[in-house]
């Protein structure tokens, strides 16, 4: 096997033998191929598209099974095995109806003409001979933009599918999944057309948070400033942690009345500021955080754990047998759910023993979302010309358990009273319940939601930047972005994309990355690594 797609990569090369994330060279396998078979499937979507040919099913299956490659998302051969057979069958479908219409359906090898093994091993084989050094061209740039691409697209398919649960969706982005996957396998591009591609991936990333937002916000409302309780109370509960804002909205439909509390856990803390979910009084409050400690929190919680999507290190024994996964999740021997029908996770729930007493010690305040931030836009302009507020910081992204990543803590430590701080993702559980004081009433510390929310974060810099009558990149703002997954990587895209510069990114730079590709980046775009935290406050502030 071969996987360097997270941050946490083994010694920042690659992993090998297995990977960090406890995936086993058989599921890198499934994986690879899955990939493989989407390409092929891609090509036929692609040419179909000339012709006036869109099978919705084609484009909804492409980004669910893309989004099941994600870090921490799917270990489950079966499911793989399922996923790659149907793609095999949708591809001949969607042939039949491309030739129909007169389109090119005739191809003499590639992924387009693969034909999968009937055995597990079979397939594994065969995912071995196709994984991401295999595909076309001997130029290492170009291949470093392909993955950065492809890990780019994975990125689009998640967001894409969860939009999609909400009822939102759009051509251009399925046709931008198609495109770009089905070019991977080509080897007619050069660099500068493959850094087109990239930033064309930004620009349906960009789309896929527009999507994302609108289904959140016209599902559950406007997020608004709210306060959550840091613990636990007396009784019954279930934790969720994960992204899917429909899996809990579903849990708290099927718990009420029970003496079930649930709880948040990971980037689920922001939907508590959503008013429709608000309005479950059994919606209690966030247990845990996320990476650093999520072993020790999920064996100590006394309840059960459902799991929405990716985010979760691998499941560990002192605490699986209360665990249960749905949506995209899959773990081989944890019960999934796949028709939000969440009794046997109510039922374990009632079985266990819950908390025998309550357990509050702090509380933080989520739903600064930009209608809350713009709600206040005066407040905040009318600082800034005063003098009041000097600077602003966005320190978002991912959150792991490297060391390195104790930076963010720091550098927020470390930013003058007189500037505002705007976070969102998992990343802010480095900092998220330190008092940071307020500059005339306005927190210093924002808390914008999870990682998709980027989308709300940009739109308060558009708003701010139209009202100081000055482009995005000349606010008095800072970008400190650190990534672990694809997500973050089809993020920073869209931020390319929407030319925004001086991002320092960390703990680590990708790698895959090639010096030459990390060139064009810092010359266009003035990306840059994290230093150290005194460094980096001493260049940005003066």
């Amino acid at each position: 096997m071969f996987c360097y797609q997270c941050e946490q990569t083994a010694k920042g090369t690659g992993c090998t033998v297995q990977g960090v994330c406890g995936k086993m060279p058989e599921i890198a396998a499934l994986q690879d191929l899955l990939l493989y078979s989407l390409m092929g499937l891609s090509q036929v979507a692609v040419e179909g598209r000339k012709v006036g040919v869109s099978d919705n099913d084609v484009n909804v299956f492409t980004v669910k099974a893309a989004f099941s490659t994600l870090t921490n998302v799917d270990f489950d051969p079966d499911r793989f095995m399922d996923l790659i057979r149907e793609s095999i069958t949708l591809r001949e479908k969607l042939k039949t109806q491309v030739g129909s219409a007169g389109g090119e359906v005739n191809w003499s090898e590639g992924p387009a003409t693969f034909e999968p093994e009937t055995s597990l091993d079979g397939l594994v084989k065969q995912g071995e001979q196709v994984g991401i050094k295999t595909y076309p061209g001997d130029n290492p740039d170009i291949l470093s933009l392909k993955h950065t691409v492809l890990y780019g697209i994975k990125g689009v398919s998640a967001y894409s599918d969860h939009a999609l649960v909400l009822g939102q969706e759009d051509e251009s982005v399925y046709a931008y999944v198609h495109e770009g996957l089905a070019a991977i396998q080509s080897d007619d591009l050069g660099v500068d057309e493959w850094v087109d591609m990239a930033l064309r991936c930004g620009e349906a990333a960009y789309k896929s948070m527009e999507l994302l937002d609108a289904g959140n916000t016209g599902t559950y409302g406007h997020p608004v400033p709210t306060k959550v309780p840091l613990g636990y109370k007396k009784g019954k509960a279930i934790l969720v942690s994960g992204h899917d804002m429909k899996d809990l909205e579903e849990l708290l439909k099927q718990t009420e009345g029970k003496g079930i509390n649930i709880y948040t856990h990971g980037e689920m803390l922001s939907t508590h500021g959503y008013p429709k979910l608000k309005e479950y009084p059994h919606f209690y409050g966030q247990f845990g955080t996320a990476w650093q400690k999520q072993t020790k929190e999920f064996a100590d919680f006394p309840g059960a754990i459902l799991m929405t999507t990716n985010c979760i290190q691998r499941p560990k024994n002192v605490y699986k047998e209360n665990l249960f996964t749905s949506g995209m999740v899959g773990w081989p021997g944890i019960p999934h759910i796949s028709d939000l029908n969440f009794k046997p996770v109510i039922d374990r729930a009632l079985e266990l023993q819950g908390f025998d007493e309550d357990n509050v010690k702090q509380e933080v305040t989520v739903g600064f979302a930009r209608n809350a931030v713009l709600g206040v836009a005066d407040k905040v302009i009318e600082a800034v010309k005063s003098g009041d507020i000097r600077h602003f910081f966005l320190v978002a992204g991912c959150d792991g358990a490297k060391p390195g990543r104790n930076y963010y803590t720091e550098f927020v430590e470390k930013i003058p009273m007189d500037c505002i701080i705007l976070t969102l993702a998992c990343g802010k559980y480095r900092f998220f319940d330190k008092d940071l004081g307020d500059i005339g009433g306005i927190p210093r510390l924002l808390d914008a939601g999870q990682c998709n929310d980027s989308y709300s974060a940009v739109q308060i810099a558009l708003a701010l930047a139209k009202a100081f009558d000055v482009g995005v990149n000349e606010l008095p703002l800072s970008l400190i972005i650190s990534w672990y997954e694809q997500k973050a990587v089809c993020v920073l895209l869209a931020l390319l994309h929407l030319g925004i510069k001086d991002i320092r990114l960390g703990p680590s730079l990708p790698a895959f990355l090639t010096p030459n590709v990390l060139d064009v980046l810092v010359k266009n775009f003035d990306i840059k690594p994290i230093a150290s935290a005194d460094e980096d406050l001493k260049t940005i502030l003066g």
